[in-house]
């Protein structure tokens, strides 16, 4: 099968087109950021998915499937270039699919669609709305991005869309957002909070996500892995130090004085868990994840050293 994998710069990307070309799968990479170093048999184009030259991949192409992974964070770029990539960049895939034939279509997202607040339930469902966008307004274009992919179930049904909600990636490769935050030579809490976080190891992530094309699904999926833990001892087994404090003195701080850069609304990330039931994805595929969760966050903290920084991906650009 031919496989086109947007965003394939991304660390998790590239392990996912690694475990495609072990299967026996061609795989077609599409990233404007390169792949320095990248197995031969990887056809990679460098060029901007909303762009020209990547509709000419498509036309020449003709891949069955593709994988969608060139979505940003609000760690990595402001937010009129966020809005350019997810957003953007999404519906360009989309029409592309739509335009040559593409057969199954999965789209990866993240856990933080559902947003964290006081009166969040416990485990989020698929069915659930987004929630909390007026205190966390940096979600917006990926959130948009995501219910884009999920009305290609109606809009588009000759296309098999999966959407995947994944949650927080770690492990030693020291990339991603939870591991950007534990990186950092001081890990805050805010005064009071200690939210359940939910994550599994970066292989089961990519396990997942080749587990949803072979399995062909077709739907809305939460994916997560071992049970979730208290951020304070999450903190503990990465070996790292946590700094409690006052709301509004950590607001000031971020970024600074050996903190992780967070946005304002980030905050609420830290005060209010996301956890996801991922039932309905380990049911239909058959998925399990191989990594508990301390020996997630050890061969993190193995790898990565407290204040200690992971060589970064540069953002899609």
């Amino acid at each position: 099968m031919k496989v086109a994998i947007p965003g394939i710069a991304g660390l998790l990307a590239r392990n996912v087109a690694r475990r495609l070309l072990d299967a026996g799968h061609r795989v077609i990479g599409i990233d404007p950021r390169g792949w320095p170093g990248a197995p031969a048999e990887i056809e990679l184009h460098a060029v901007d998915i909303r762009k020209r030259a990547a509709e000419d991949v498509f036309r020449r192409h003709r891949p069955d499937a593709v994988i969608h992974m060139a979505t940003i964070s609000a760690l990595l770029a402001d937010a009129e270039e966020r809005y350019r990539i997810n957003l953007g960049g999404t519906r360009a895939v989309f029409e592309h699919c739509a335009n040559y034939g593409v057969r199954q279509l999965v789209f990866v997202g993240r856990h933080t669609y559902y947003g964290a607040g006081p009166d969040a339930p416990l485990y989020h469902t698929e069915a659930e709305p987004p929630q909390e966008l007026g205190a966390y307004p940096e979600l917006a274009d990926l959130v948009a991005a995501d219910l884009y992919a999920a009305n290609a179930l109606w809009r588009l049904p000759d296309l098999h869309t999966a959407v995947l909600r994944i949650c927080y990636t770690l492990g030693p490769a020291g990339h991603g957002t939870l591991a950007s935050f534990l990186s950092a030579r001081l890990v805050p809490m805010v005064l009071g909070f200690d939210p359940l976080f939910q994550f599994l190891h970066e292989d089961d992530a990519a396990d997942a996500i080749v587990a949803a094309l072979s399995a062909k699904l077709r739907g809305v999926y939460n994916v997560a892995g071992p049970q979730p833990l208290p951020l304070s001892v999450i903190a503990h087994e990465a070996r790292r130090r946590t700094l409690p404090l006052p709301e509004a003195v950590l607001a000031l701080l971020v970024g600074r004085a050996g903190l992780p850069r967070l946005s304002r609304g980030a905050l609420a990330h830290i005060k209010y868990p996301i956890v996801v039931d991922a039932s309905l994805f380990r049911r239909e595929t058959g998925f399990q994840h191989r990594f508990d969760e301390l020996t997630t966050v050890h061969t993190f903290a193995d790898a990565v050293p407290p204040g200690g920084r992971s060589s970064p991906v540069p953002a899609l650009g």
